[in-house]
């Protein structure tokens, strides 16, 4: 994997989560309360002298505190690192046509378009809440603000039929967006629509938090060679080292 840093984002691209029931306003301050109530809890044990109780509620404190800074630190930052590196990492020559899955606000849709001055990067979404403001309309902000949009098209789609021909893309990626559809004949659906719109010599990258191993076995099932799944490491630890992302990756075969 190449060592390539993001440089400094323009645009804005929100924070992951699943706001369908819950808007992200809502779960902020829920969350705080929750902490000040616990920690107003160990304060009152502190006081009254109850040391075992206040080092338990202590440490649940810690434990909670670290899952919403590990989650805010993979959703603002450490995503952006990864795919850089990954991006970096298939060495394009700037011309290829790449389709992102799932592409939201365009974090990896436009860091990619950046990497294709000749090329173009397509973009597919339904555009659901789980990313604050997602909307196609936030994506072409960000693109304008990053000086991509150009090389830039969005379509609002479903990634289980995508309406593209075959073999259409040199690349195509998707970044923690397959896991969403709840059932696996959906994600393999998925799976078999990259894997047609993608040409011979293509190259596939999938970065998800769950299912990946499933990916792995359905693309060796089809037409993807030198198929491999590697763990992301800590930047996109989803709330700690219990909420681990993977990256599955291969070549469609000529």
């Amino acid at each position: 994997m190449g060592k390539a840093e993001p440089r400094r984002r323009r645009g804005d691209y929100g924070f992951d989560g699943d706001f369908r029931l819950v808007p992200a306003k809502v779960q902020a301050v829920l969350i705080v309360t929750m902490f000040a109530v616990l920690l107003g809890f160990v304060v009152f044990d502190v006081i009254t002298g109850r040391d075992g109780a206040a080092l338990g509620g202590g440490l649940i404190v810690l434990l909670l505190a670290f899952t919403a800074a590990s989650f805010a630190f993979t959703t603002r930052v450490g995503k952006f690192q990864v795919w850089a590196r990954i991006l970096a990492g298939l060495e394009l020559r700037g011309d290829e046509r790449l389709l992102d899955l799932g592409c939201g606000r365009g974090a990896v849709l436009l860091a990619a378009a950046e990497l294709l001055p000749e090329g173009h990067a397509t973009g597919v979404d339904k555009w659901r809440p789980d990313q604050t403001g997602n909307s196609p309309e936030a994506t072409r902000r960000n693109a304008e603000l990053e000086c991509v949009a150009a090389r830039v098209t969005l379509h609002t789609g479903d990634m289980t039929g995508l309406p593209f021909a075959d073999s259409s893309f040199d690349v195509v990626v998707s970044s923690f967006a397959i896991h969403h559809i709840p059932a696996a004949a959906g994600r393999r659906a998925a799976i078999e629509e990259a894997v047609r719109v993608l040409r011979p010599g293509g190259r596939l990258v999938i970065a998800d938090l769950g299912h990946t191993r499933e990916y792995l076995a359905w693309l060796r099932e089809l037409d993807i060679v030198t198929a491999e799944r590697r763990n992301l490491g800590w930047r996109v630890w989803w709330g700690g080292p219990w909420f681990p992302s993977h990256v599955v990756t291969g070549t469609k075969s000529r």
